[in-house]
């Protein structure tokens, strides 16, 4: 049985914060550490590790810890949306394990969290217990607003909530664009996400990246099967070409499923960072486990 979480956590831009929250993973026999991807910009980093299903789960809860000791959201700035410094924490299955499974694996999770660190917790996708917290966005949209945690209630001072949930592989995935214009990346990302009407599975939004003087499309492509990867990406291009807008390249966050690439075999999608360890069958296969 193998599980896969991928927290996001509100640090980016300090190096030893960073370490600190990987180690405590690590430091979890039976959960492995396969990837720690951040991003100054963003000033948000996203840890993928894998294994059984309970070495998983206190890993991942050690990571909350380490977090809410080192990180306040009071000082928080960065582009990306947030809600606390243990931002999101998906929980993923890899083998021999269900998505309902894992929805009781993120249910038990999010209230250790809040037994043990009193973070309030909003449970999503396959764990959600309300449809207006199935999606995360509805989440982060009403959340600020008075929508009650579904653990504990309230807001933790300095770490804010977490939102912790099940799903099926993500792919989190930024196209880079070379201007600064960001009224024009946003407008492409409305362009090509579900909700404004664009393509199925995927959420995008338009981001400016002040360290690299250029814009961003910020997507997560949430069932690749649905929308292939060349699918956005091509998308992508066009509407950066009608604008004279040239693309930089795109940059994978985190790790991508061996048939996510296999489905855009053949297509350029100008990869800055794409390498075979960034494979998660690849780093599976490397540690001894099997996908």
């Amino acid at each position: 049985m193998i599980v896969e979480c991928v927290p996001n956590f509100s640090e980016g831009r300090d190096p030893v914060i960073v370490a600190s929250i990987a180690r405590a993973v690590s430091a979890m026999p039976g959960a492995l550490l396969l990837d720690t991807t951040s991003d100054q910009d963003h000033n948000r980093s996203v840890l993928t590790f894998a294994g059984s299903p309970q070495a998983v789960m206190d890993a991942a809860v050690a990571a909350v810890h380490a977090a809410v000791e080192k990180i306040d959201l009071t000082r928080h700035a960065g582009v990306h949306p947030r809600l606390g410094v243990a931002d999101v924490i998906p929980f993923v299955p890899v083998n021999g394990v269900t998505l309902e499974e894992c929805a009781a694996f993120a249910r038990e999770a999010g209230a250790r969290i809040w037994d043990e660190l009193r973070v309030p917790v909003y449970l999503y996708e396959a764990a959600a217990r309300r449809d207006e917290c199935r999606r995360l966005e509805n989440v982060r949209k009403h959340a600020p607003h008075g929508l009650m945690p579904d653990i504990g209630e309230g807001r933790h001072p300095t770490a804010g909530v977490s939102v912790v949930g099940a799903r099926k592989f993500l792919i989190a995935w930024n196209i880079n664009l070379r201007t600064t214009d960001v009224a024009a990346a946003r407008a492409i990302a409305r362009s090509i996400r579900e909700s404004s009407g664009g393509f199925p599975a995927v959420k995008s939004i338009g981001l400016p990246l002040e360290s690299r003087g250029q814009a961003q499309v910020s997507i997560n492509l949430v069932d690749f099967e649905r929308t292939p990867l060349y699918v956005v990406f091509d998308a992508v291009k066009r509407l950066c070409d009608e604008r004279g807008i040239e693309i930089a390249g795109s940059e994978l966050i985190g790790m991508i499923p061996a048939a996510a690439l296999e489905s855009s075999r053949g297509r350029d999608l100008q990869w800055e960072n794409l390498r075979p360890e960034l494979v998660l069958e690849n780093r599976l296969k490397d540690a001894g486990l099997t996908a």
